[in-house]
């Protein structure tokens, strides 16, 4: 029998808390539901969770403190919780390395829904893969090979860990060599209906991708000023 997958609920707001898990255990998750930061910490590791729902607004360590903690450690995808909608905290947000930002209040449906995808793309790209051309779409550079079928990437020899939407957003970029797309483009093929902040949330993807894949002499992930971003192959 395959093992449930674990979500971490944490929200100080125990009503909530308790829809939340009552909705993802109709769907045969196991849940369990932590009321601050510094019980979401000591029980991560002991929980070991798959996926976690964090709100931001917690009594003592608040949510962002948490996700920077975690991210320090582990890839378990984050889902932020939040009824602050302004960009900045969104942007912040993802700066910090969480897979995904919902504005309470939500439906249940997108709830469970972006759960699925978040959980689906996190563990496919863990998939340990003996050859990673073997099966599936890919693009393959000097040094780097990103396959979105099995949702991994090498760089320089070495699987390099990333966020779906980082990965996405690189196979994007990498499958259109020399081709500029502006962030508004960006933001239509990544994140879709799905999209949640403003442009700034593309720059902050770049910048990530940027700190784990390093330019060199064949390509480079490019800023063209003005207009957004490009894959360059250099000749």
């Amino acid at each position: 029998m395959a093992e449930k997958q674990r979500i971490l609920i944490v929200d100080d707001d125990e009503n909530i808390a308790e829809l939340i898990s009552l909705y993802l255990m109709k769907e045969c998750y196991e849940t369990k539901i932590v009321g601050d930061g510094e019980s979401a910490l000591a029980d991560f590791d002991e929980f070991k969770p798959h996926l976690i729902l964090l709100d931001l607004m917690l009594p003592g360590i608040d949510g962002y403190q948490v996700c920077r903690e975690i991210r320090a450690k582990s890839g378990t995808p984050i889902i932020m919780l939040s009824a602050k909608g302004e960009v900045f905290d969104k942007v912040l947000g993802l700066e910090l390395g969480a897979d995904d930002y919902m504005i309470k209040p939500f439906d249940s449906k997108e709830l469970i829904a972006r759960v699925k995808a978040v959980i689906r793309r996190y563990h496919s790209s863990n998939i340990s893969i003996p050859d990673l051309h073997n099966g599936g779409e890919y693009v393959e550079y000097p040094d780097l090979v990103v396959n979105i079928t099995n949702y991994a990437v090498t760089y320089l020899g070495k699987n390099v860990e990333m966020p779906p939407k980082e990965l996405e957003l690189l196979y994007f970029l990498s499958s259109h060599p020399n081709q500029v797309f502006t962030r508004e483009q960006l933001l239509d093929n990544i994140w879709g209906y799905e999209y949640i902040g403003d442009t700034r949330t593309v720059d902050v993807h770049i910048k990530r991708l940027r700190e784990k894949i390093h330019d060199n002499q064949f390509w480079s992930i490019s800023t063209v000023w003005g207009i957004g971003y490009k894959f360059e192959v250099k000749k």
